[in-house]
């Protein structure tokens, strides 16, 4: 009886995770579908891009900029031991745009931005702002859910630019200004061994892809949260754990498609 019980609830589990990834695709696909007026009406696009994009610079450019420092100082202390301190700047440069960039740029990201939207939309279901927009026959996917996907969606990549650009200074304060390692090398090195198509290409499609899913997860965790206050705070919780989760599962993904296609 106890292992028949313990399977049932393993299938239980099982069945409701099988069933809640098959709703939040609908939604996904409703939210493609009803994107239209995101785009007719750009400047609700242009207000939540503020409140997703703009609002979370301060937390991503401090983090870059230490998160660059810290790479300098180890970088520096790893290279010296191979008297190769003058790749320094391609360690810094290829650790924050191939990896450290999108990723921690985009886990920062569901922390503050993922977090606010499923607050907010679960606060606009709890108080029957969501009813009422449908009484009024007003979609609330068009005009509330769509806007903020393509917010999220258009200022993830930004956001990791903005990242790994400042982490890439703040290993050049550290290495060229602190430590004295040659101005010179570092930034002629970085140029040379940094392309285009194979590293930066590389980040922004991982950043885009990180972006579209932390948003999705996010809305969907708002949209579906119980009208309680309880429900509100387990939605949030959910929303920055999932995401956490599968930013680092997708980049495993991703990162071993574009290392095999190399």
């Amino acid at each position: 009886m106890p292992v028949a019980k313990n399977l049932r609830s393993i299938g239980r589990r099982v069945v409701s995770a099988v069933w809640r990834v098959g709703l939040a695709t609908r939604f996904f696909l409703l939210t493609l579908a009803y994107s239209g007026t995101s785009f007719r009406r750009f400047h609700l696009t242009i207000k939540e891009l503020f409140s997703t994009g703009v609002m979370s610079l301060i937390i991503i450019i401090v983090a870059g900029l230490f998160v660059g420092m810290v790479l300098g100082l180890q970088g520096y202390e790893t290279l010296k031991r191979y008297g190769s301190e003058s790749a320094l700047g391609v360690m810094v440069a290829l650790g924050l745009v191939r990896e450290l960039g999108p990723v921690v740029a985009a886990l920062l990201f569901a922390s503050r931005a993922g977090s606010a939207m499923t607050a907010e939309i679960g606060l606009m279901k709890a108080t029957e702002q969501i009813t009422a927009m449908e009484m009024m026959a007003v979609n609330p996917i068009a005009r509330i859910v769509a806007p903020r996907f393509w917010a999220g969606v258009i200022s993830m990549p930004l956001l990791a630019a903005m990242f790994s650009a400042v982490g890439v200074f703040g290993g050049y304060f550290v290495g060229v200004i602190q430590i004295g390692v040659d101005e010179g090398s570092f930034w002629s090195q970085m140029q040379a061994a940094v392309d285009f198509r194979e590293d930066i290409l590389n980040g922004v499609i991982k950043s885009f892809v990180f972006g579209t899913v932390v948003t999705v997860i996010a809305l969907f965790e708002g949209y579906d949260a119980p009208p309680t206050a309880e429900g509100v705070s387990g939605a949030t919780t959910r929303t920055v754990v999932t995401s956490s989760l599968a930013i680092l599962m997708l980049d495993f993904i991703l990162t071993a498609i574009m290392f095999r296609g190399n």
